[in-house]
């Protein structure tokens, strides 16, 4: 098959009274929790050098550590857990091995962190919406459902009886992530972190990557902000067969309060272990819901952690926390569409034409396009491997290890390759969904999946037909067929 020519311009918490940590203040104290891991890899970070009988107390006495510190600090050293949380970086590690420790100890930071109290969620509702909880809502549990990075969520009932969610923002949270986000030391081991990688990203260009960060970041600490993203994803998905995104109640939301449906269902430490038939059809749907916003809207949800997805027992899934969303220029999607076509028809030379016009690498000392091609196809491997193909937790850690590390097979490439800031989330994001679908052991036939999107292939699944009949029936202005009840 010829390759075209690449496009132009490329669970409940602790009772809510009692006295929750004060959110630690200042560059140095809350760089601290991170100064362990600088200048070490994250999967050595993760798995430690101790050996012996002892191990195992102490990789598990660590992992609460980790998992108490963090979740103190709330922002963006929270988020450094939560993604630690999933993303497999050692694999060749055993069952119940040091990884399973920090990940079990840290996955709590998903959506289960300590609380802040219920005052003070009051007086953060009352500041913002100008009353206090029980004049806004018919019904307001003080017990948080859930506690995130930034905020921690309350179920509530509307006067017209329908069940919210209410986001509500930690005091003092917005001070902290800007101090967070000015500290350059702090903001390099994080974005180590993010990939899993050792302290050397090749070529990348590491200022434009943490002003990336720093914009995305920032866009988080306004739920106005936030609420703005959510809707255009409920606009686009309103209606949908097996996609599901929470309305917002506009009026009910603030800069740090923001209220959306109730979305009942699984979370991630049930659905993580149910049958496999249903996980298959809960992995399809995240992957259409990746490929179809990337494609369609030109737009990623940047944040794909577990603890924002809910899922139901007729395969649909739930999409939550819209607060860090890249947007793309028509043409970098075209590119992104060109060079995994490419890659995946084994066009080494297109590819590496490609790359150069699209200024991800410089022709001196640039890679060979076999090196090229092969480093690049790791990650398609879903796509280009026999099919169907399931994802595995080993297939995620090993893209990570292969992919990144400058001492891999890969390194020359590693080394020469400079990623585009704006491709920052996208990295993020494919292993974060590859991270997830391993877990899930998600099976399917991807490539039949990606030539829909990428190729307008007719539909190879029951998702495929439920999909492409309610976009035809957006496309002609009708109305869009009602989502799945479900029996939640």
């Amino acid at each position: 098959m010829s390759t075209p020519t690449p496009p132009a311009g490329t669970g409940r918490q602790p009772e809510a009274d009692a006295a929750a940590p004060s959110l630690p203040r200042g560059r140095l104290v809350r760089a601290a929790p991170l100064v362990a891991l600088a200048g070490r890899t994250a999967a050595e970070a993760l798995v430690g050098r101790v050996s012996g009988r002892d191990a195992q107390w102490h990789h598990a006495r660590a992992a609460e550590r980790y998992a108490t510190v963090l979740g103190r600090h709330r922002g963006l050293l929270m988020k450094v857990g939560q993604i630690l949380s999933f993303v497999p970086m050692a694999p060749t590690s055993q069952p119940g091995g040091p990884q399973d420790l920090y990940q079990n100890a840290l996955a709590r930071l998903q959506d289960d962190a300590p609380p802040m109290s219920a005052q003070e969620a009051a007086a953060v509702l009352t500041a913002e919406l100008g009353a206090p909880p029980e004049d806004l809502f018919a019904e307001f549990d003080p017990q948080p459902l859930a506690a995130a990075s930034i905020g921690q969520v309350h179920a509530a009932r509307l006067a017209d009886g329908r069940r919210v969610a209410v986001k509500v923002q930690y005091p003092g949270v917005d001070e902290a992530i800007r101090a967070d986000l000015a500290n350059a030391g702090l903001l390099s081991t994080f974005l180590q972190l993010i990939f899993g990688v050792a302290p050397n990203l090749g070529k990348a260009d590491i200022r434009g990557m943490t002003a990336e960060l720093t914009a995305r970041i920032s866009e988080e600490i306004d739920y106005r902000t936030e609420a703005l993203n959510q809707a255009a994803f409920a606009d686009a998905y309103h209606g949908h067969p097996f996609i599901r995104v929470p309305r917002v109640v506009p009026e009910l939301s603030a800069r740090r309060v923001l209220t959306m449906e109730y979305a009942d269902g699984l979370r991630w430490a049930r659905a993580r272990h149910a049958d496999p038939e249903l996980r298959d059809r809960w992995g399809e749907a995240i992957y259409r819901f990746t490929f179809g916003s990337l494609r369609r809207m030109h737009r990623f949800n940047g944040d794909p952690h577990p603890g924002n997805f809910v899922f139901h027992p007729d395969g649909t899934v739930t999409f939550l926390d819209y607060g860090c969303v890249r947007r793309f220029t028509a043409d970098q999607v075209a590119f992104m569409q060109w060079s995994v076509q490419a890659a995946v028809d084994g066009d080494a030379q297109a590819l590496w034409a490609g790359f150069l016009d699209g200024s991800m690498m410089v022709r001196d000392g640039a890679p060979t396009p076999d090196a090229l091609l092969a480093w690049f196809r790791e990650s398609l491997r879903p796509c280009t491997d026999p099919q169907p193909f399931m994802y595995t937790s080993e297939h995620a850690a090993a893209v990570i290890r292969r992919m990144f590390s400058p001492y891999g097979p890969h390194r020359t490439v590693v080394r020469k390759v400079s990623m585009q800031p704006h491709y920052l989330l996208l990295m993020r994001i494919d292993l974060g969904v590859t991270s997830v679908l391993g877990t899930l052991r998600a099976r399917a036939n991807w490539e039949a999946i990606r030539r829909e999107y990428d190729c307008g292939d007719p539909p190879s699944t029951r998702f495929g037909e439920q999909d492409s009949a309610y976009r035809l029936g957006r496309d002609a202005g009708g109305a869009t067929p009602a989502a799945p009840a479900g029996t939640d």
